[in-house]
């Protein structure tokens, strides 16, 4: 969905200078893409709607101090992605205590069937790496964002962004060869 930055841009204005319908006008223009970009993190349908939930407060309560409304997109979509983020990380700590608790129950000589599709293998190594460098992954090749996009919606350098990218791609080489 490609948006129109001045209308954006518009709402916020009269949002700040209160005018209660702009929100409501952002929302309808925003929420599906929201959810959809969270959703795309996560992979849970009801938590992409409650993250963008907590993001629609969160944007709500900081929209007074957005100094530049034509940047309403990145920043809001930044809020998303963190609040995103912040779901994948904890889901992920509970995964790791879930596998755990399973892994203290095997005995030492069972071990689990490996799987020979490079897809599966691929989908494991990634989910090895960390959360900063699976984020950028999925943002360059799958979402096919610029490097400047992903460093405008996750608030870091574009060296950064390279950096990760470069980093998560070496370490991805190293897992599969395990």
């Amino acid at each position: 969905m490609k948006t129109d930055t001045s209308i954006d841009a518009k709402l916020v204005v009269e949002f700040q200078s209160g005018n209660a319908k702009a929100l409501v006008e952002l929302v309808k223009r925003w929420h599906n893409r929201f959810c959809e970009k969270a959703y795309w993190m996560v992979k849970d349908a009801d938590a992409a709607k409650d993250i963008a939930q907590e993001s629609w407060k969160t944007i709500m309560y900081k929209i007074q101090d957005l100094k530049e409304p034509s940047s309403f997109s990145a920043w809001a979509m930044r809020i998303v992605y963190t609040k995103a983020l912040d779901a994948v990380r904890e889901n992920n700590r509970n995964r790791r205590k879930q596998e755990n608790l399973a892994n203290e129950h095997i005995s030492e000589g069972e071990t689990y069937e490996e799987h020979n599709q490079v897809k599966i293998k691929l989908l494991k190594a990634i989910r090895n790496l960390s959360d900063n460098h699976q984020i950028v992954l999925k943002l360059f090749y799958v979402e096919d964002y610029s490097l400047k996009q992903i460093s405008e919606m996750l608030d870091v350098s574009e060296g950064t962004v390279k950096s990760r990218l470069f980093h998560a791609r070496e370490n991805l080489k190293l897992i599969l060869k395990k």
